[in-house]
């Protein structure tokens, strides 16, 4: 094969993994969209699970499988092991077809086992298909096809549950139809870019779970919003998901590295975040993500506006997709040669502060868990700031 070949054989391989994951996704993303709006309509008295806690454990289960993870890619392959985590993917959504919270909670665990196997052999496979001149673009055109998954799930939820008030069983049903590889880790995590990288990635992980779980059944649970709120969970996903491709076809695929810096993109993410953590603040019932079985008591600053909503699900999307690309993208730099644990490092951390902000996103309220957000995206920013600074240094050292 001659070296364009060669370059367009791996172009092609980040475009399949892309549309493997936009297809996984699909299902995944909308059901985490709208879980726990499902779980509360649920009329079931066999079932009495909750979304934030499946959730919960699934990132809390992802967290520490990661850990095993580079084993498992370095034993049986990146391809293989992400078919068999796909597998899993599809079982925990075939549980929503017939629900009980024994199947519920099991499925959980397994694929929080799948999805530390799935993200640690992506991240290896991804590396492997790029070069230093192309780990940027690479990041982007994946990122842009796996965020067109929170557009398709997404819209049929709009279409489907618009003016509706409970979700029915047929609506949901319609839904959800060793050693050495430990070694590297223990060793990365001692590394001072690793730990540098914790606080941004440790925010990675608590925005995820606000804008993937908790942030849809505020809106669901808006009184303010009447009829059209359970509807405005799907649209919010969908506006979401658009800003994830805006973001990632922007600085994946548009930005050379030399004309616009990481951390650029990174401080743009963390302004994008705040202005939406604020407008959300003003625009929202406080009670809005701690509400079960009943509608919001508390009465927001501002009067609810569904433009407001909408256009901060589309900040939440840009900001989450200007985090995750440059993350990708730096590791993917500094540790070309070490991809996997590097990755399943990443992936532990973001996934144990998700699990973590599962759990207390059903107890605390809203203005807390966007003040937690902006203390840890500040500091995760600066942290950035200061690995990127270290590398650029060192290549300027190499150079000379």
């Amino acid at each position: 094969l001659t070296p364009l070949s060669v370059r367009d054989r791996r172009t092609f391989n980040v475009v399949i993994l892309g549309l493997g994951f936009l297809f996984i996704f699909t299902a995944f993303t909308t059901c985490g969209n709208v879980e726990q709006t499902v779980v509360k309509s649920l009329e079931n008295g066999t079932f009495s699970g909750s979304g934030y806690h499946s959730l919960g454990i699934i990132y809390g289960v992802f967290s520490f499988s990661n850990l095993l993870a580079p084993t498992v890619v370095a034993v049986i392959g990146a391809k293989m092991t992400m078919f068999m985590s796909g597998l899993l993917y599809s079982g925990y959504i075939a549980v929503f077809i017939i629900p009980s919270s024994w199947a519920f909670y099991l499925t959980s665990v397994l694929i929080g086992v799948g999805a530390a196997m799935l993200w640690t052999a992506q991240g290896h496979f991804l590396v492997e298909n790029s070069e230093a001149s192309t780990i940027n673009r690479n990041t982007g055109m994946f990122w842009a096809l796996l965020q067109c998954s929170m557009l398709f799930g997404n819209l049929y939820i709009y279409f489907d549950w618009n003016g509706r008030t409970e979700i029915s069983g047929r609506q949901f049903r319609s839904v959800y139809c060793l050693s050495s590889c430990s070694e590297t880790i223990l060793q990365l995590l001692k590394a001072k870019t690793i730990l540098l990288l914790s606080p941004c990635m440790a925010y990675s992980g608590l925005e995820l779970s606000f804008y993937s779980g908790v942030y849809g059944t505020c809106i669901g649970a808006t009184t303010q919003f009447g009829e059209a709120a359970k509807g405005l969970i799907g649209m919010s996903g969908i506006v979401v998901g658009i800003g994830e491709i805006v973001g990632g076809g922007l600085f994946g695929l548009l930005c050379k590295n030399n004309r616009f810096r990481r951390t650029s993109v990174v401080f743009l993410g963390m302004v994008v975040h705040f202005v939406a953590f604020y407008l959300i603040f003003l625009n929202l019932p406080d009670d809005a993500p701690v509400v079960f079985s009943t509608t919001t008591q508390k009465k927001p600053y501002l009067t609810p506006s569904v433009s407001i909503a909408l256009l901060c699900s589309f900040l939440l999307g840009l900001g989450d997709s200007c985090f995750n690309t440059q993350l990708y993208s730096i590791l993917g730099r500094v540790y070309a040669e070490q991809s996997t644990p590097a990755f399943a490092i990443f992936k532990f951390i973001q996934s144990v502060f998700a699990a973590v902000a599962f759990f207390y996103s059903g107890y605390l309220l809203l203005m807390w868990q966007l003040l937690l957000m902006i203390i840890l995206g500040f500091t995760g920013t600066l942290c950035f700031f200061v690995v990127e600074r270290m590398q650029n240094f060192s290549v300027d050292l190499q150079e000379y």
